[in-house]
């Protein structure tokens, strides 16, 4: 354990997946063809937007491409830590390259459960008022729900990094995960921890649980609409409705189970948060293009541009 005049912590030791050689090895391999999926998809989606004058008018699209680039950031901040631990034995991080981790987690994380919570009003204007949703959704009424995001995603953040940062360290500094987080370092602090546990838990757990209810409310408005009022356009919107109440479900779900209870561990935590930050961001590409046909449509036009740019196709 290393520490600074036999008081201060300075570093953290990650217990990580799985202490055998041969399964990391192989560990490796999984989340390294894992995380390869997660650039290429969440980039393909951010550049098909971006390059198609259609899809970044509609502000259903200009949400998904920020979404797809929250996605590949939040990928980043773990997974590449994750891999070069696999291939040693010592996995180790700095203090403060802990809180950093813990900063830009929380900052992204906040800011994508807002940046879904506008999507589903997007959804709602566009299918409960139709006439008014090019004159609502504007770009700049769009850029400034963004921006909000966020802002919002830094505030909740910044406030977790603040809180963690006042706490001693001078005992044990083993985190039993593959990447630091609240409820772990937490529990390492040298000190009655209730009070600052019980705050974590209002801005974490609270945030979680209040815009994942705002969303189920907003889909709920939205599916009773379109079964009461419009049979034309029904499928579409329905299908659309699914593909964001699946991406919905996969990043709040677990979200609420880590932080909307004690700071207590279970043995799934390192499941739910592989799921969270790995396989969540790895299977939005694939729910909002498989069934999108407009999405489909520009990567295939994307596809003709780059050819007949790169080589005859």
């Amino acid at each position: 354990m290393k520490k600074e005049n036999d008081s201060k912590v300075t570093e953290f030791v990650l217990l990580g997946l799985s202490s055998s050689w041969e399964l990391q090895l192989f560990l490796f391999l999984v989340f390294l063809l894992m995380y390869v999926a997660i650039v290429l998809g969440n980039l393909l989606i951010v550049v098909t937007v971006q390059a198609d004058a259609h899809l970044l008018q509609s502000p259903m699209y200009y949400f998904l491409s920020y979404l797809s680039f929250i996605d590949l950031c939040l990928s980043c901040v773990t997974v590449p830590k994750m891999l070069g631990d696999f291939l040693q034995q010592g996995k180790v991080i700095s203090f403060s390259g802990c809180l950093a981790q813990i900063y830009f987690l929380h900052f992204l994380g906040a800011s994508e459960m807002f940046l879904l919570t506008v999507m589903a009003y997007d959804r709602y204007v566009a299918i409960c008022h139709p006439l008014h949703y090019l004159t609502v959704m504007n770009r700049q009424l769009c850029f400034q729900l963004v921006f909000a995001c966020w802002c919002g995603g830094f505030i909740h953040s910044i406030t977790q990094v603040t809180l963690i940062i006042q706490l001693p360290f001078c005992g044990p500094n083993e985190l039993d995960n593959f990447y630091c987080d609240v409820p772990q370092v937490i529990k390492l602090a040298c000190m009655d921890t209730y009070v600052v546990e019980v705050l974590m838990v209002s801005n974490s757990g609270l945030l979680s649980l209040v815009c994942f209810l705002v969303l189920l409310f907003s889909y709920a408005v939205i599916l009773i609409t379109l079964r009461t009022r419009y049979r034309q356009g029904q499928s579409k919107a329905l299908s659309t409705c699914a593909s964001h109440l699946t991406v919905v479900s996969l990043i709040f779900v677990p979200c609420v189970f880590i932080y909307l209870r004690p700071f207590c561990s279970f043995p799934v935590d390192k499941v739910v948060s592989v799921f969270y930050t790995v396989v969540t961001p790895m299977l939005n590409p694939l729910i909002y293009t498989l069934r999108n046909a407009d999405m489909k449509t520009a990567m295939k036009k994307l596809r003709k541009k780059s050819c007949g740019i790169l080589l005859p196709c």
